[in-house]
Parts: structure tokens; C-alpha cells; sequence
């Protein structure tokens, strides 16, 4: 069936629907492995005619005015204008005297939610068949704020951050996150029992936003009591909120419930419009160059992207062909039980395309 034509004057049928708009995200390829899973979605994406226009650009820290470090300023300017980017994995040399690149990407567009949904593929069996839960994770203080110095020697102090701001910020996204996504609950994840300033300011403005979402069930928790309870049943879970470390480490016990890193998608949001979609495993350097890597990470969080920019149907149909390719068991990479190598597991999502009518005309 036709729709009104938007590019003429007259009110005839037209038989062609128009395609989305081209629109540019930020390519980061990254070290290690990050380059070949990089051309795996780029592939799979132009198989998909999805409307991206890819804008790649390296990431590696340089000195910028008063030994200040900074990321290249062409990525920075390529970020600036597209809003959106797609990062592989980046290595932190040890000793290398700067900063994690990927606390430096944080704190340069400040990207405050980190979000990781956990859910299970079916075909990829884990202890659990049912997980369904997201994590979101304060992306830029507490623990991680970097504030440490020397007392004395043999004695050092490290400064947890807490801020009324960032707490309601990460706490009013979570909310939004779970009514955008017809999600029923949040869970506060804290230990305000022990750190009854920092984290107690965190529960306090947790509460506060709870308020306003009384559609949105709301429950508090403390850290280890969630660990717990999510080895013996995750399926209680649904979204949970939580400050940086306890975030960091929680995300990945979630996504070990579904199957590790190399499944596990995620995308890092932040002020101004700009966010982030990135594979949040290693660069696995001993693999590097072989053909071996698995894309499913890095090519889960590009649907994420795609949900970002509301592209949903594109997004759908890229997920079906990869978690259809992953149940099937025919053409896997190792770490998903195969041995296949990635450029025949690419070859099968994009082969997939038909099944899911990927070409939108």
C-alpha cells in the first residue's frame, strides 16, 4: 500500500516509501581485535541497509596544554558533531603514565549512565535460561573519581565522591529508562548501612525521584545481598541503579549470567545528546589478526545504537538474524561453541537478511 508522497505538491498515492535519513555516527575501531569486529558490523549493517554513515577515527591519549591529557582532537570534533559514537575494545598500556582511555572518552563528554541490559540468547546455554535485567551504573564519580594521595608511607587514602547531582541524574534516567521500555521496577543497589554519608545521599536521591514515578515499582538493596539473590534467581530483577564501582562489578556478574562479555551489549549516555555504544570485553591480543574474534558484543551494542537513534526496525531485524544464527549452532566462533571463523559467522548474519527482509523499500 502507498502513503502520501512528502516530496510533491499533488495528493496522488505514492508506491515508493521513503528511506531513512543517512545519518553519521563515530567509528572507534580500537586495539586488538577491535578492527575486525568493527568490519563484521559495518558488513552486517550494509547488508541491512541500515542508514549509517560511518566516520572512523583512532583513539589514543596525547598531551594536551599543561601536560594535560586529552583524546585526539579530531575525535573529539567528529563526537561533537555526530552525538553518537561506536567504540571497540581500547588497551591501557600498564605504566603508560595516562589515564584508562575509556574513563578518558567518560569524562570528556561526560557519559554519566552506563547501561547494560543482561537478557538470554536462546541456543547459548548458560546455568540460566531466563535472565532479563539491566543494569544502569553511574558513570563518573564515587570510588572511580581518582582521588588518591600518600598519608605516610605505607598508607594510602582513596576519596569516594558522592554528589547530590550525579546521584539524581543516574536515579532519573533509571526511571526513564524503566518507563520507556516497559520495564515494571528499579532497584536501588547501595550500602548505605556502612557508608551512611556517601551512599546514604545516593539512597536519599533515589527516593526522591521514586516519587515522582509512581508507576514504577521501587525497591532498595544492599550490594551483597543483590549478588546473592541474582546467582539464585535473576529472574527477580529487572532494572537496577547503582553508583560506579558497585556498577562496574555488578554488570559483570550480570552478564556472566547470560554468557559472558563477548554477548553482553552496552552503551555509556551522556549530557548534551551524546552517547557511546561500545563492547565492554579485552582487546584479546592473542587473537588479534586471526579471524577468530566473536562480533556479537560489539554488534548488540550497535542495535543498542540503533534503538538510540530510533532506528527500531533495522534494529530488530539485525538482533533476529544474529540471535537466529546463535540458536541455529551451525556457524559459530569458538567462544560461542563452534569453529567458525568471524568472517563466516558475519557471513551467515548477513546471509540472514532475507529471512528477516532486511532491505526496506
Amino acid at each position: 500500500m502507498g502513503v502520501i508522497c512528502g516530496q510533491c505538491e499533488s495528493s496522488f498515492i505514492c508506491m515508493f516509501v521513503s528511506t531513512p535519513q543517512m545519518q553519521t555516527v563515530t567509528l572507534i575501531p580500537g586495539d586488538g581485535i577491535g578492527p575486525e569486529i568493527s568490519t563484521a558490523v559495518m558488513k552486517i549493517f550494509e547488508a541491512a541497509k541500515a542508514p549509517i554513515r560511518w566516520e572512523e577515527r583512532n583513539v589514543t591519549a596525547i598531551k594536551g596544554p599543561g601536560g594535560k591529557w586529552m583524546i585526539p582532537p579530531d575525535a573529539k570534533e567528529s563526537m561533537d558533531r555526530s552525538k553518537i559514537g561506536l567504540k571497540g575494545p581500547l588497551k591501557t598500556p600498564i605504566a603508560a603514565g595516562h589515564p584508562s582511555m575509556n574513563l578518558l572518552l567518560r569524562k570528556t563528554f561526560d557519559l554519566y549512565a552506563n547501561v547494560r541490559p543482561c537478557i538470554s540468547i536462546e541456543g547459548y546455554k548458560t546455568p540460566y535460561t531466563d535472565v532479563n535485567l539491566v543494569t544502569i551504573r553511574e558513570n563518573t564519580e564515587g570510588e572511580y573519581s581518582g582521588i588518591e594521595h600518600v598519608i605516610v608511607d605505607g598508607v594510602v587514602q582513596s576519596i569516594k565522591l558522592i554528589t547530590e547531582e550525579a546521584s539524581r541524574r543516574i536515579a532519573e534516567y533509571a526511571f526513564e529508562y524503566a518507563r520507556n521500555n516497559q520495564r515494571n521496577s528499579v532497584t536501588a543497589v547501595h550500602k548505605a548501612n556502612i557508608m551512611r554519608m556517601s551512599d546514604g545521599l545516593f539512597l536519599r536521591k533515589c527516593r526522591e525521584v521514586a516519587e515522582n514515578y509512581k508507576d514504577i515499582k521501587f525497591t532498595e538493596m544492599y550490594l551483597d545481598t543483590v549478588c546473592l539473590n541474582m546467582v539464585q534467581d535473576p529472574t527477580q530483577f529487572d532494572v537496577l541503579v547503582m553508583p560506579n564501582l558497585y556498577g562496574d562489578i555488578l554488570s559483570d556478574l550480570c552478564a556472566g549470567l547470560i554468557g559472558g562479555l563477548g554477548v553482553t551489549p552496552s552503551g555509556n549516555i551522556g549530557a548534551n545528546g551524546v552517547a557511546i555504544f561500545e563492547s565492554v570485553h579485552g582487546t584479546a591480543p592473542d587473537i588479534a589478526g586471526l579471524d577468530m574474534a566473536n562480533p556479537t558484543a560489539l554488534l548488540l551494542s550497535a542495535v543498542m545504537m540503533l534503538r538510540h537513534m530510533g532506528l527500531h526496525d533495522h534494529a530488530h531485524k539485525i538482533q533476529m538474524a544474529c540471535f537466529d544464527t546463535i540458536r541455529d549452532k551451525k556457524v559459530l566462533t569458538k567462544d560461542l561453541g563452534g569453529n567458525s571463523k568471524c568472517s563466516e559467522f558475519t557471513a551467515e548474519i548477513c546471509r540472514r537478511k532475507h529471512a528477516h527482509n532486511f532491505s526496506i523499500t
